[in-house]
């Protein structure tokens, strides 16, 4: 299984950067827009949902909402922190569980407005992030690159401490094999690599951008756990089957779609400070 994880992602992950550094940011929002679509695709599993007829209708209902994304991109800023506010409750709810799943675990509407905060405040950030100019003519995509090196990097030291010293589990009753000294080398490897940051806020004091790494990628943790504790709502392993090894496409960008709306939140801070 490990083999077959590291063969897909040496595959994806170039091809990814590439698309990443070479679309157009038009055609980089279709691929975006595609990616919103598979998610809710897979995140019609997470309500429970059987026939493959009722799975198509949560897709096309995002993409009316994406088509109407235009009319309410100005409240770009509101919708960011919005998503904010539900992760802190989605915070809550991972703390909780399972007490209080009988109030969303039953609900199709619930969890069906789960998946749009957690979907289209994402698409919001990451086209924010690529597309912006306020970083500087087209230093977009390589912020939204270091982005993802921070979510990446987060995730492999959590994966090499919690294997090395993973004693204490952090959320058993969500995520049995992750461990707070799992936590504790994704931050460290995050204070070394948030650095990478400075060379787009060059005026910002350092602490600043340590504090909007640690956050980013601390919110990417809960991401992840949130997501975790949907699959064990519903009994699933894996969101889907899109990529060998690594599960569905929710199973790869769970941590993003908390980390995307902070990391974006903070990223305009920056910038109006440094100026």
């Amino acid at each position: 299984m490990l083999k077959q994880r590291l063969l897909t992602a040496i595959l994806l992950i170039p091809l990814f950067i590439a698309l990443l550094l070479l679309l157009s940011p038009v055609r980089f929002n279709y691929l975006l827009m595609a990616f919103v679509l598979i998610g809710a695709w897979e995140w019609s599993n997470f309500m429970g949902i059987k026939t493959i007829f009722a799975r198509c209708l949560y897709p096309l209902f995002m993409l009316v909402v994406l088509m109407l994304f235009p009319f309410i991109a100005i409240y770009m800023p509101l919708i960011l922190i919005a998503a904010a506010v539900f992760w802190l409750l989605a915070l809550c709810l991972v703390l909780i569980y399972p007490q209080g799943s009988g109030v969303w675990g039953d609900s199709l509407v619930l969890r069906g407005l789960m998946g749009v905060m957690v979907l289209i405040p994402t698409f919001d950030a990451l086209q924010f992030i690529h597309n912006t100019e306020i970083f500087g003519v087209g230093r977009g995509p390589y912020v939204l690159l270091t982005l993802f090196i921070l979510i990446w990097g987060a995730d492999s030291g959590a994966y090499f401490a919690g294997k090395a010293f993973g004693k204490n589990k952090l959320a058993p009753r969500v995520s049995p094999g992750k461990t707070w000294q799992g936590l504790s080398g994704a931050l460290g490897l995050t204070v070394l690599i948030a650095p990478l940051l400075l060379y787009f806020f060059p005026v910002a004091d350092w602490w600043k951008i340590e504090i909007l790494a640690l956050v980013t990628v601390l919110f990417s943790v809960l991401g992840d756990l949130f997501e975790s504790m949907l699959k064990r709502n519903v009994n699933i392993k894996d969101s889907g089957k899109l990529f060998p090894g690594h599960g569905g496409l929710m199973d790869r960008i769970d941590s993003l779609t908390a980390a995307a709306p902070l990391f974006a939140l903070g990223c305009i801070f920056l910038v109006k400070i440094s100026h």
